[in-house]
């Protein structure tokens, strides 16, 4: 059934993309790629591999005005020579403050914007220009106080409620929305019920970088492995407290982000284990693929999440992975991952010993890639600007 919704929206895509307009003025659709590239995780790789996808897909079709923190980001994503049918506008303004909100509108007004793409919920609220937005989830409506934060209370609680306002406002004004599963649109949905007929699943895929390395000749027995974030409902402290039990078991972390890297540091040394666990930062894919082939074992214990795209890595890689049961991960993962209870290290080590050198078979690999991938995500999108920029024929 879902492949063939998928099959279907691809056919649609597929049709449109030969609907823009060939006229004098190309139409100059703009994406925020001020959250793109390695250091900014899964939402870093989102936005990446969009624009790597879209820009063949365009060709003199339409311009791509993309907005770059600075050279180095630019460099990373598309390189260091412009393609033809792109403009690339510097726009050094962090992310999720003031400066953000006040500054950004003007800077995307002057680009002269006939659709403007934010990749995340931080649109300016006084950016009156037609938009589409992707909201990856929504997990700080639901696990939020104090022990999510680094913040202090005051400067928190005025972020959250300012957080609240923001996504609000983006999804109400969106012409689109994307998301990056059902699970993500039901949780919208629930909570925005007049945008569902304006949101859109894509869901992301693998990267090149990943999918073209090369398989290392043995994987390390006992080796676990995590990918992403170290916030409390990336609930990592699960497998913690199962290396406790088992201490057979080592540990690599590999992280895009220093938020509660101390925490996580202290809690190790507590536990007595820091001396079998390995923190890595920022690693490009070829190194980020060696660890797949090493590990036994990729361990998803969260809570809660929007997508899951490490574990579909992992998969696309042969690599067993373990996911907390939860409803994005059974969508997502479906059969080829084994679940466990997210709330126990010994349902998680029960799991661990099921899935352990019991490769992902590459028929499941091959359907993994066929069903997610960015350059689908690219056309469904794509299918999507034309839709709200009305080109379609009459």
């Amino acid at each position: 059934m879902l492949k063939r919704q998928c099959d279907q929206v691809l056919k649609k895509s597929k049709n449109l993309q030969n609907e823009l307009p060939q006229s004098s003025h190309l139409p100059h659709i703009g994406i925020d790629c001020r959250l793109s590239g390695v250091r900014h995780a899964g939402i870093g790789r989102y936005v990446s591999n969009l624009v790597q996808e879209l820009l063949p897909l365009l060709k003199s079709k339409a311009t791509l005005v993309l907005f770059f923190f600075d050279e180095i980001q630019q460099r990373e994503v598309i390189g260091e020579n412009t393609p033809p049918n792109c403009e690339v506008v510097f726009a050094p303004v962090q992310h999720y403050s003031f400066a953000e909100q006040l500054r950004l509108p003007s800077i995307f007004q002057k680009a002269k914007l006939d659709l403007l793409h934010a990749p995340h919920f931080n649109v300016p609220i006084f950016y009156r220009g037609k938009y589409v937005v992707t909201i990856h989830d929504l997990l700080w409506h639901e696990h939020k106080g104090r022990a999510v934060t680094t913040l202090t209370p005051i400067q928190y609680w005025l972020k959250y409620w300012l957080y609240l306002f923001v996504v609000k406002k983006a999804v109400e004004r969106a012409a689109k929305i994307f998301v990056p599963s059902q699970t993500v649109k039901n949780a919208i949905v629930n909570r925005f019920s007049e945008v569902e007929n304006k949101t859109v699943v894509t869901y992301e895929g693998v990267g090149s970088g990943l999918k073209k390395a090369s398989p290392v000749p043995e994987r390390k027995k006992k080796i676990l492995l995590y990918v992403g974030s170290l916030y409390p409902h990336k609930n990592v402290s699960r497998i913690f407290s199962a290396m406790v039990k088992d201490k057979s078991y080592r540990l690599v972390i590999v992280t895009a982000r220093t938020a509660f890297v101390d925490r996580v540091k202290s809690e190790i040394m507590e536990l007595g284990i820091n001396d079998r666990v390995e923190l890595r930062f920022e690693i490009p894919d070829a190194s980020l693929a060696r660890l797949y082939h090493e590990a036994a074992v990729l361990v998803q214990p969260s809570l809660a999440e929007g997508f899951g795209l490490t574990g579909i890595e992992a998969m696309a890689l042969g690599t067993p992975v373990v996911a907390s049961d939860i409803p994005i991960f059974r969508e997502v993962y479906d059969s080829v991952a084994n679940f466990f209870d997210p709330n126990s290290s010994e349902s998680l080590l029960k799991a661990i010993a099921k899935s352990e050198n019991r490769l992902v078979s590459s028929q499941d690999s091959i359907k993994l890639l066929e069903k997610f991938s960015w350059k689908s995500l690219a056309k469904q999108t794509l299918s999507s600007y034309i839709e709200v920029l009305s080109f379609r024929k009459e």
